[in-house]
This record gives structure tokens, sequence and C-alpha cells, in this order.
């Protein structure tokens, strides 16, 4: 699968540092041809840099997760707050691991009964403080980077459950490519959690519109609404008006 093979040569380049196009070229047992192709693809994500006759890993390529928490830090609380209205008593939830996702249980009611599915350590740390909240875990590799837990081994961990509603992250977001992700095991688990669940709300503040990478888990218009700040792009206002995806404002 063509996915998955430019996944693992992206965590191979990583672990190297610096590698030739023939040594990718034996370790994966395709021509260099192919090799040049997924070389082109990821470069696009802005994860590795050409040389001659190989590539480097750019090392700052994925922002840490603390410093883009703090990026947009009042717009992505802003959106946590307004996301946070949306949950309703008795709900079936799923939280995506994301820094703007991850301030939703920060502003809802500590009280509130209602069952929650997620992949993410800071929202599994805040939720297991609410005696009301059934907490179910996604995810059994733990990625540091973004604190999430990566690999499902058995699908019906997700495919069991019926989620009313899905608060989700996502690295970039286009008309063209809709909702998108750059890490195939993190988009496995949000492809399998937008097939489940009724009403899906991408949570994104402005810095996410008109970027796209290479893994597409939802269209644009097949989720139910886009919580955001007024900020955005107009095109986004007007593709939203036209196919009946709702913008909830944060301010």
């Amino acid at each position: 699968m063509k996915l998955q093979r430019i996944q693992q040569i992206e965590n191979y380049i990583q672990q190297q540092g610096s590698i030739s196009l023939d040594e990718l070229c034996r370790v994966f047992n395709v021509s260099k041809n192919t090799i040049r192709r997924d070389i082109n693809e990821l470069e696009k994500r802005g994860t590795l840099k050409k040389v001659y006759g190989g590539v480097v890993y750019v090392e700052n390529s994925l922002v840490s997760f603390e410093n883009r928490t703090i990026h947009n830090q009042k717009e992505k609380e802003q959106i946590g707050k307004r996301a946070a209205a949306l949950i309703d008593e008795d709900d079936l939830i799923y939280i995506d691991s994301g820094t703007t996702t991850s301030q939703i249980l920060n502003h809802i009611d500590p009280e509130l009964p209602f069952t929650l599915l997620t992949n993410n350590l800071d929202i599994i740390n805040l939720a297991a403080a609410m005696k009301n909240v059934q907490l179910i875990l996604i995810g059994n590799s733990y990625k540091r980077k973004t604190r999430s837990f990566v690999g499902i081994e058995d699908e019906a961990v997700v495919t069991r459950y019926n989620i009313n509603k899905a608060f989700m992250a996502a690295t970039g977001v286009s008309i063209t490519s809709g909702l998108t992700n750059s890490d195939l095991m993190e988009y496995r688990i949000k492809k399998m959690i937008v097939q489940r669940t009724k009403d899906i709300y991408l949570l994104a503040d402005r810095s996410k519109f008109d970027h796209s990478t290479l893994l597409t888990y939802s269209p644009l218009e097949s989720i139910k609404g886009i919580v955001t700040t007024r900020e955005i792009p107009e095109k986004y206002v007007e593709f939203c008006d036209s196919h009946s995806v709702e913008l909830l404002y944060s301010n």
C-alpha cells in the first residue's frame, strides 16, 4: 500500500537523520523512480529536504505539542469553550487528539454524565477526574509528539459504538481536500471515528484553513459543523452555506 510505505519511509528517515536514495531503494525494495515519487510527496509535507544523492530529515518539521498549544492559545480556548456547549447529558462522544480539542473539557460542567472515547493523554487525565464520565480509551501505542495513543489491533474497539458527536482536529482543512492529517496511524483512527459518528464537528482556528496534507479522513461537506473564529476566509463561509455545514463561531 502506497500510503503505508510512504509513512514507513518517513519514519525510517526520521530515525536515520539522513540517508541515500540507494539505501532507501534497498530497504524498501522499490525502484529509484518509486522512491523519488515518494520523496516528492514527503517533501510537500516539509518533513525532509532533498540533498545530492539522498535526503535529510527536518528536525523541527512537526512542531511540538507544547509549542502548538501556545500558538493561537486564546482562539483555541474560545473554540474549545464553544464546542463544550454542544455536549449534552448522556451523549456518547469522541474527542480527537489536538491542541484545540484538548480545551473542551476545561469548559464543561464537571457533573455532566456522558460517555467519552478518546486517544489523547491530556483529555484522558481531565476526564479521569470527572466522576460521571464513562471513559473509553483508543490506541495501544503512545506517540509522544502529539501526546496521543495510536494503533488499533482490534477495530471493534471503535466500530461497536454508535457515536453521537465527534469533535475532530485536523492538520489542515481545505475545500478540495477536506479534513487532512499527515500521520497514517492517526489517520486510521480518525477515519474509523467519522464512519461511526452521526454529527462530526471540526475544531479549527484560522491557521488551519487553506492547508492540506497527504491523508484526507473526511470530505468537508460530510461534516455537521465547524467550530471556529469569524476570521476564516469568505470562500469557506460560502461553501458551508451551500452545503448545509454549520459555522459555529467562538467569538
